[in-house]
């Protein structure tokens, strides 16, 4: 069924920025509007919706039982089948709905190579819609929130029995492993993202995602893991040692520490969010290790682990209540090791509510 709350809001937004239609494949953009998010496959099928309001649906046979149940009765179905072209069905909406001549955005779910297609038998304006959809859910309310503080609570008590469970020989895919299990065990609808168990040099690369090193007597651990919970995601991570922890290791550590949380203190109603960046960025600076900050402060989070707002250099948006988004600092140094500390941080109205309560003193696992 339609969220009639965002759908009005959506097509408030393209009135106002002169979009005259939408066009969503499927995705979590889909989703959050209809509810229906159907499997994803090389078969084109996509929800249109008009500034007016009006809405159409392309679908293929295949999936029309499931459009018809999901969508709104108000939501026209144009089915097509294995053995015609779907550009047809895009046609006869097109010539009902009047498209011919007018501004549609797309969302990322559309391929481009069926825009391309799109293009030959549409005359039309196609503009990247992603921001205004990313923008339609950027203020989360109590519900949401209240979502988000629990798959928050998941993470943190998953980050604890991890690092419980960590110890000297076991290679980084059995620690993911045991990273699923526990989210499973404790109510997790599905994993947010592949963790991440980024050891010893591996650590220097932010985004490593192979698990075959093995975890050595003396080492360093980057932990990335989260959750999704009725739909709303979570994202925390830390680092941990053992065996020990040598001088330079704490030093570093204790940088990343302060520029995390000097971020997490300016995450308030007005703040810009470059100036948010920037907060944790000074501190890395004045260090002496800001080319090895390589990545944003932190990115939005709700039911896509990565959205708006995104908390870096150049962006001029201004933080308001119920806005939610991680701060995660880091140091990557290569050929040596990488660090990092991850909360997620919901703008509140007496200030910034830090989601993720695990500890972030040094712990090292003898």
């Amino acid at each position: 069924m339609l969220n009639k709350k965002y759908t009005n809001k959506l097509c408030e937004v393209m009135d106002k920025n002169n979009v005259d239609a939408m066009i969503i494949g499927p995705s979590v953009d889909l989703e959050f509007l209809t509810g229906f998010n159907p499997h994803i496959c090389e078969r084109f099928q996509a929800f249109f919706i008009l500034s007016n309001g009006e809405c159409f649906h392309i679908s293929p046979q295949l999936y029309l039982e499931e459009a018809e149940k999901c969508l709104d009765s108000r939501t026209e179905i144009f089915m097509w089948r294995d053995s015609d072209i779907f550009l047809d069905a895009i046609r006869v909406a097109s010539q009902k709905y009047h498209l011919n001549g007018k501004t549609i955005a797309i969302n990322n779910a559309i391929r481009g190579i069926d825009l391309i297609d799109i293009k030959e038998i549409l005359n039309a304006k196609f503009i990247n819609g992603h921001d205004i959809l990313e923008n339609l859910r950027i203020i989360k309310d109590k519900d949401e929130i209240k979502k988000l503080r629990e798959a928050a609570k998941i993470a943190d008590e998953v980050m604890g029995e991890t690092i419980d469970y960590i110890s000297p020989g076991m290679k980084e895919g059995d620690i993911k492993k045991k990273i699923e299990e526990l989210f499973m065990q404790k109510g997790a609808e599905e994993l947010a993202f592949k963790p991440g168990v980024i050891s010893g040099p591996n650590s220097s690369k932010p985004h490593y995602n192979k698990d075959l090193r093995t975890i050595e007597e003396k080492d360093i651990i980057i932990l990335d893991i989260g959750c999704k919970y009725k739909g709303y995601c979570s994202d925390i991570s830390r680092t941990i040692f053992v065996g020990g922890i040598t001088d330079e290791e704490k030093k570093v550590y204790d940088i990343i520490l302060r520029a995390n949380e000097a971020g997490e203190k300016m995450a308030k109603q007005g703040v810009i969010a470059e100036d948010l960046d920037k907060a944790s960025r000074d501190i890395i600076e004045s260090e002496g290790y800001g080319q090895y900050f390589l990545n944003r402060t932190g990115h939005g989070i709700g039911i896509t682990v990565h959205e708006a707002p995104y908390i870096r250099t150049g962006n001029k948006q201004r933080l308001e209540k119920g806005m939610a988004f991680s701060v995660e600092p880091g140091i990557y140094m290569q050929n040596k090791f990488g660090m990092r500390i991850e909360d997620i941080v919901v703008v509140g109205a007496d200030g910034p509510e830090v989601l993720n309560n695990f500890t972030k003193e040094i712990i090292v696992i003898k």
